[in-house]
């Protein structure tokens, strides 16, 4: 088993805990950086989608998993940042200036939602930001000008000082850089006072107040941050799928990012990232399953969203942490083999924020 012992304050806020993780991500970015040269252009291809869904997992654990609110709107965040890069592209404007203005607008909108919905928690919450999608989406079909209405827009191919990003493998490159910028950014804003004002947030808003937060501010400030990235995010969907339509943005493409995370693990850039890969994976596997099913199973539309849910209620109910904390159990057997207690890892009893004040 590993032993950490700190003898410096910094290494409670650095970015690796032990020279071991500074070589499994060493190894882990030589391996995607080579990665066009050695798999195929379809598979560099899901890759692609498989930062974009990073990102755009990211942008919701910011404010699901940090700072503690719930959000069935983050579709409209990502319509927002795709028809402002797509309208801005036609014009003219660069890409990287595009996308930041794409990311800005998001966060406008995130801000728009963001003040009134401070005041609400839980399920009151989720819904005005459901209320919110639907109402965005309704947007997109009636503002013809900017979103071309219900026949949809086309995305012009994306260049990068003049050099075309029209093959796989600028894409691959150009969202493997935005991902990794993002994350980084993250990762320092976490260890920053605003990150812990989040997570005091999510703990407890009562105690986190009484240590002088600004519930309000930090609040609007977590919409806004995570409409950014998912606005980020937008825009460089826009360019993988080609050409956009408001039938796109709809609240399911929501609940699919709050499974994302639901299943990666709450709380963690890592389960972000397992969250993207179990997305992108499982469409993938269920059509291969198709093969194998009866016929009377295989033909059902609704096949999809029906493994969706039991997968998921089988996370909440036997996996809370997600993927991310399965890892983590993983990891912790083999450092502890073979003196392994699975009593490790016994939930404990937990309580709701009514009961804490009793």
């Amino acid at each position: 088993m590993r032993f950490i012992f700190k003898t410096r304050y910094d290494q409670d806020i650095g970015l690796f805990p032990h020279r071991g993780t500074v070589f499994w991500y060493s190894l882990l970015s030589v391996a995607l950086v080579a990665a066009p040269f050695l798999i195929a252009p379809y598979y560099l291809g899901e890759l692609s989608f498989l930062f974009i869904w990073s990102l755009a997992g990211l942008s919701l654990m910011v404010l699901a998993g940090y700072a503690g609110l719930i959000s069935i709107g983050h579709a409209a965040f990502l319509g927002i940042g795709a028809y402002v890069h797509v309208y801005l592209i036609h014009r003219g404007v660069p890409l990287l200036p595009s996308m930041l203005s794409a990311g800005a607008a998001a966060a406008a909108a995130g801000v728009v939602i963001g003040v009134p919905a401070i005041r609400m928690r839980g399920i009151y919450l989720a819904i005005a930001t459901l209320a919110f999608s639907a109402i965005a989406q309704e947007v997109f079909v009636r503002w013809e000008a900017l979103t071309g209405g219900s026949r949809g827009v086309a995305v012009p191919k994306a260049q990068f000082f003049g050099w075309s990003l029209e093959g796989e493998v600028g894409f691959y490159y150009l969202c493997l850089s935005v991902l990794v910028v993002c994350i980084l950014a993250i990762l320092n804003l976490l260890r920053a006072p605003t990150g812990r004002a989040w997570i005091a947030i999510r703990d407890s808003e009562i105690a986190a107040q009484s240590m002088g937060v600004n519930l309000a501010g930090y609040k609007t400030l977590a919409f806004a941050v995570s409409a950014f990235l998912a606005g980020l995010a937008g825009a460089l969907f826009a360019h993988k799928v080609g050409y956009l339509t408001p039938d796109i943005f709809t609240p399911v493409l929501s609940i699919q990012l709050l499974m994302l995370v639901m299943v990666g693990g709450v709380g963690s850039i890592h389960g972000a990232i397992f969250g993207a890969i179990f997305l992108v994976l499982l469409p993938t596997v269920i059509a291969l399953l198709r093969d194998y099913l009866p016929a009377g199973i295989a033909q059902q539309p609704a096949l999809e969203p029906g493994i969706y849910g039991v997968i998921l209620v089988l996370v909440v109910l036997l996996e809370p942490l997600g993927l991310n904390g399965l890892w983590r159990k993983i990891k912790f057997f083999f450092w502890q083999f073979p003196m392994y207690k699975s009593e490790t890892f016994k939930r404990q009893k937990t309580y709701m924020r009514t009961e804490r004040l009793q």
